[in-house]
């Protein structure tokens, strides 16, 4: 059976989903086999695409008489399908039929309250068969419990009747089994109180027990203090004991404390904190004293006591109470008179004490005075405790003694003459830490140092690892700055008034030992300060862990290498001089050609070859050599640009002669490290600054004639539209003026055709008026600041020493290699700042005076 939508007939009215599925479950109907669209009962229903299924074209015009009547004929199947459903639904609907369907319904009620009356009836017959079984049941439990009661009576009773005879007897290992199943049986009857007669039994229970109680405490004091001619039976008080715990764990802690309370009465008369005895250096006295009272207790009266009883350990707890007591009251009453030899005695001789009682035992000391400390109150502490807030004057003592160390080496730091001739052979004013002739890898009082912090830690971590050993740590930071500051810091200051003639290219080897010296040893303490922390932090309680750090002091060590690093290159700057002033004083105008490298470069190579070759083996690390070697080649970069500058006009046969020249020094300090400490930064920042050096060159060996072809020139190898930049170059070249203002004519003619061009280059940062001083021999060298000021920038040459990365790679380089040549098409020159890799920046304004 079909049917069809009437969507046409009701137009856009939609009908709800759960009503489609109703009728499609109603009529039978499954959605998934449906071919004839218009049997599918959806709101998504078109019309249109109906017309264009039956009328896919004009032809199909033709049928739509047939399609008109095969429409009709199905609306008139449909309306036959609903007058049939009507018709049955009227039916189902007869008022006869539901009245029919009620009367059913109420029949079916009705037998079902009659089966419940008919159950509650056969409930009732049931209760009343079984409801004399029920009572038999009943009476049977209460008499099964009522002889059950009154045989644990009879038993009760029967037992309380032996107690009290193995008690007169006193027969203690029958009475611990006795008196055990009494209570045993006694919890029992603990509901029936309220019974006469069980009262007066309980009762009876609780008297016995007392009774045994205060047998038991005149028999272990007639024990404690017996008479050498009646000895009691050591198997006697071995049963009393039993039948102590049987008692309870209270009766036990009483005899023991009575037991220690009598074991001690006499040390609290002999040791009384007003006699002599009782003095802090009489403290070695009290041990000596336990340890025999100790040994009298196990050879005699310990022997009677249970071991899980652990009276010794009470006897040693209640000793260590009253011992600490003492301690506090006398080590307040010495108040600033105790000296520190009488404290780290009474201390060390109370450690030792301890620790041998702890070994004895094979327990740790705190385990001991826990358990055997009374219930009611804390635990008790040990006696070493007592020394803890009086231990500052150990801390005082270790930082007097470290002042008196050190007080030496930083007198001789503070004295130390500098040099002021011109002889290269070593000083012989040279601190007693240093010794030219035979060098030392560090000084001597680092050693000392580190080694005093190692004892003194030790020492104090055997005393206390909690405050005290924490103000031992401050101690320590403080004389490790001081260290730094006082003994380090002035060896490696040079006096500004020192002088040296321009012309001597010598270099004080004392200097370079005393600087590799400081080098070494400020490593070595900067490492072994690490050490040093962690080995505090292992000792020390967890609650100071946080606050120990010896990192500024660390810092500071650094800054020392740093500083000390500084002073070789000034060194290796005066050693390099006499090669440099030749190069600033040469003619390179007047050149008529080029020949091999010049003079200079030789006295170059050899001045700064036998400088590395002393530095290499003083230095221990190698990552500190690697950055000397990183700022010593920006260094000659830096004097060889000066140099040239200072020496215009260069022309362009003079600067052929440059690039030559610069090619020797670029081969020569690119193996001026050696394969070991040659690293690939290295190699990029040389590489990048000799290329814009030769790019400057370049341009100065270019002819002026064509302007055209000089220009574009500069705009390939410089590549930007900088006018002064430009008018460096002509001064550079030696230009003459009446040709410069044509050629900065048809500079500005062509460049600003070239929007590609930047406005700056690395020649922006070019002084043309650089720090190098040229005169007389008797004229000082420049020393450049050990800091940048705030107009140098940080590219300046000693910028990056301030805290030089000496771990990793190696400083003062650049990972750009990029040059203005070889640049891809759109890819952006930048700015270069020059003063990354020479300085020709240092202006007169920030240099320090000379003399």
């Amino acid at each position: 059976m079909s049917t069809r939508s009437t969507y046409g007939r009701y137009g856009h009215a939609e009908l709800p989903q759960e009503v489609v599925v109703a009728i499609q479950r109603i009529l039978e109907l499954n959605p998934e086999k449906q071919n004839d669209p218009l049997d599918v009962l959806s709101n998504e229903f078109n019309p249109l695409d109906m017309l264009n299924q039956l009328f896919p074209d004009e032809a199909s015009l033709s049928q739509l008489e047939t399609v008109q009547a095969k429409l009709s004929q199905n609306e008139r199947d449909l309306q036959d399908e609903i007058d049939a459903l009507k018709k049955e639904l009227r039916h189902d609907q007869d008022p006869n039929r539901m009245q029919m369907i009620q009367e059913m319904i109420s029949d079916l009620l009705g037998q079902m309250s009659r089966i419940r009356e008919k159950a509650t009836e056969s409930e009732a017959v049931v209760r009343d068969i079984t409801k004399d079984i029920q009572a038999l049941d009943l009476a049977k439990k209460n008499l099964i419990l009522s002889m059950t009661t009154l045989k644990r009576l009879q038993m009760l009773v029967n037992a309380l009747t032996q107690l009290e005879d193995q008690a007169k007897e006193k027969r203690y290992g029958d009475v611990s089994k006795t008196l055990a199943a009494v209570k045993q049986i006694s919890t029992f009857f603990k509901p029936y109180t309220s019974v006469h007669r069980i009262n007066q039994v309980w009762r009876r229970v609780q008297q016995i027990q007392g009774e045994i109680r205060t047998q038991l405490e005149v028999e272990f004091d007639a024990f404690y203090l017996q008479d050498p001619a009646k000895p009691s039976k050591p198997t006697q008080i071995i049963d009393a004991c039993a039948v102590a715990d049987v008692l309870g764990h209270d009766v036990r802690r009483h005899l023991i404390d009575r037991y220690v309370a009598l074991e001690l009465k006499e040390y609290r008369r002999i040791f009384r904190a007003t006699d002599e005895a009782g003095h802090l250096d009489n403290i070695s006295r009290r041990y000596a004293w336990f340890r025999r009272v100790l040994g009298t207790h196990e050879l005699e009266l310990g022997r009677a006591f249970p071991s899980e009883w652990k009276v010794e350990w009470a006897l040693f707890t209640k000793f260590v109470a009253i011992t600490r007591d003492d301690l506090v009251a006398l080590l307040s009453k010495a108040g600033s008179s105790l000296t520190i030899k009488a404290l780290l005695e009474a201390l060390r001789q109370t450690i030792e004490f301890e620790s041998s009682m702890a070994k004895k035992w094979l327990t740790p000391l705190n385990e001991i005075l826990e358990a055997s400390s009374p219930p009611s109150s804390a635990a008790v502490q040990s006696m070493s405790s007592a020394f803890e807030p009086h231990l500052g004057v150990f801390v005082d003592a270790q930082d007097k003694a470290l002042a008196d160390m050190l007080a030496t080496h930083r007198a001789s730091s503070s004295k130390a003459k500098l040099r002021t001739s011109l002889d290269t052979t070593p000083r012989d004013s040279v601190s007693s830490d240093a010794d030219v002739t035979t060098p030392q890898t560090v000084l001597s009082s680092s050693t000392e140092l580190f080694y005093f912090y190692g004892q003194s830690l030790e020492q104090c971590a055997k005393l206390s690892t909690g405050q005290t050993l924490f103000d031992l740590c401050m101690v320590h930071k403080k004389w490790l700055r001081r260290y730094a500051e006082d003994v380090l810091a002035p060896r490696s200051k040079r006096s500004t008034a020192q002088t040296r003639r321009s012309i001597d290219s010598r270099f004080d080897v004392a200097d370079l030992q005393q600087a590799a010296l400081l080098i070494n040893t400020a490593d070595y303490c900067q490492t072994t300060a690490l050490e040093l922390e962690e080995n505090i932090k292992d000792k020390i309680q967890d609650g100071f862990k946080e606050k120990v750090t010896l990192q500024a002091e660390r810092d500071l060590f650094m800054t020392a290498i740093s500083v000390s690093i500084t002073t070789l290159l000034r060194e290796l700057e005066a050693a390099c001089e006499g090669a440099f002033t030749t190069m600033s004083r040469m003619s390179w105008e007047k050149l008529n050609q080029v020949s091999g490298q010049s003079s200079y470069v030789d006295d170059l190579a050899r001045a700064v070859e036998s400088f590395c070759d002393i530095i290499k083996p003083l230095v221990e690390q190698k990552k500190y050599l690697r950055n000397f070697f990183d700022k010593a080649c920006s260094l000659i970069l830096t004097k060889f640009t000066n140099a040239a500058v200072k020496s215009r006009p260069l022309g362009e046969i003079g600067g052929e002669q440059l690039l030559i020249d610069l090619g020797v020094v670029k081969s020569y300090l690119i193996r001026l490290p050696g394969e070991v400490l040659v690293t690939q930064g290295y190699t990029r920042s040389l590489m990048k600054s000799t290329t814009r050096l030769e790019a400057l060159l370049k341009v100065i060996v270019t002819p002026v004639d064509p302007p055209e072809g000089f220009i574009l020139n500069y705009t390939l190898l410089i590549g930007d539209a900088s006018f002064s930049n430009f008018q460096k170059i002509l001064d550079l070249k030696g230009t003459p003026k009446a040709e410069q203002n044509s050629l900065l004519d048809s500079f500005l003619t062509i460049t600003s055709t070239k929007t590609d061009l930047d406005s700056t280059s690395f020649l922006s940062a070019l002084d043309m008026d650089p720090p190098l001083t040229l005169g007389s021999p008797g004229s000082s060298r420049v020393t450049l600041p050990l800091s940048i000021t705030p107009g140098a920038g940080s590219d300046s040459i000693f910028g990056s020493l301030g805290s030089p990365p000496l771990s990793g790679p190696p400083t003062g380089s650049s990972t750009d290699g990029s040059t203005s040549r070889g640049m891809e098409p759109g890819q952006k020159r930048e700015a270069f700042d020059i003063r990354r890799f020479v300085t020709f920046g240092l202006r007169r304004s920030e240099t320090l005076p000379t003399s």
